[in-house]
Parts: C-alpha cells; structure tokens; sequence
C-alpha cells in the first residue's frame, strides 16, 4: 500500500487524489474527443464539489483553469476559455503603490484637513460660522486622542495654518465645549464595558 506523502504531490489538493487521478488518467486517452468528454465530465465533478460557489463570477472559466494546472499544462484539448499561462502563474505581482497623503498634522487626519479647506472656501454667512464651530470641536475629539491636555489656543492656531490663513479665530470669543463635554472617555469606557460583558 502506498502513502499520500509517498505518491506525486497534488497541485491543486482542495480537489483531492480521486480528481488528480482522473486528470493523469485524461492525459493518457489519445482519441482527442474522448479526451475532451473526458475533460468536460471532470469539470462538472469538481463544480459538484463546491456547489456554493456556482454564483461567483467565470465559475466555469476558474474550473478550466484548475484542470489546465493539475494537468500541468499538458492537456491537449480545445479549451471553452483562455486558460491561464504557465508563465502568468507563478510570476510575481507588480508593486502595489500605496496612497500617501501628505498631511500637516497626521493627528487631525486627511479627511479633516479636507473638511477645513472647504469651510475656508464657504460662502461666508452663519452657516459657515457654524461649520467651523463644528470643525474645532472635531479637531478637539481628534487632538485629544492623541494628547491628554488640549489648549484651544493651539487649535486656533492650527485651524489657520491648515486653511491658509483664511480662517483666524485666533482673537475670537468661541468657546470650545470641555474635554468632559466631549464624552470621548465615557464612550471608550462604554465600548470596554460592552466588549467585557460579550466576553
């Protein structure tokens, strides 16, 4: 009796020996259109092993493409798709470039210096008032993140360096809401009470 680990190693082994076995023996039969009913009733056994994934998209065409590696590209029949290249499959994958955005204060966030360049091009009226209002309190919640003390100073400071100097309240009267206000420890506290009672 011979041993898996001492029979050829399985190119595909999600598939099984039984499967691996009827690609060699495929490879044997010289008549071409048995060959090709042999290759057709293979495909339609391993779409019966994962029938959940007969929804995904090129079902067919992925199936194809397992038969062509576990017959390591030997199969001399008329594909039904473009199967993949032996070169294609084991070459490596192009570099993925990542998105660096350039930030002034990483702390703040992309999203956020995005939110203080439009206030600063906003129609000036109350509203804008109001979204600045509504920008200082984030940039609050994002600073003190980061940092225990927070002074409002620093975040007028920083709210007009981020809008070009279009948006000074440095001298202004507006009174941020206390850290407390913010709830942001009450809500990190919440978030560990619910994940300890989960556990």
């Amino acid at each position: 009796m011979d041993y898996n680990t001492q029979l050829k190693k399985l190119a595909l082994p999600e598939y099984g020996r039984n499967i691996q076995n009827m690609v060699d023996f495929c490879l044997t039969i010289e008549d071409r259109d048995e060959r090709k009913r042999c290759a057709n009733t293979i495909i339609n056994i391993m779409g019966n092993m994962f029938p959940h994934l007969r929804d995904v998209n090129d079902f067919k065409h992925i199936l194809w493409d397992h038969l062509a590696i576990m017959a390591d590209f030997q199969l001399d029949i008329d594909y039904p798709y473009e199967i993949v290249k032996k070169e294609d499959l084991y070459s490596k994958p192009g570099k993925l470039e990542y998105s660096r955005p350039t930030m002034h204060y990483k702390h703040y966030g992309k999203t956020l210096e995005k939110l203080i360049k439009l206030a600063a091009d906003y129609p000036e009226g109350k509203e804008k008032e109001q979204l600045v209002y509504l920008v200082l309190t984030h940039m609050k919640k994002t600073y003190v993140q980061w940092n225990k003390e927070v002074d409002d100073v620093k975040l007028f400071q920083d709210l007009y360096e981020l809008s070009n100097h279009k948006l000074d309240k440095r001298n202004s009267d507006i009174k941020l809401p206390e850290i407390k206000e913010l709830n942001i420890n009450q809500r990190k506290q919440q978030q560990r009470n619910g994940s300890q009672k989960k556990k």
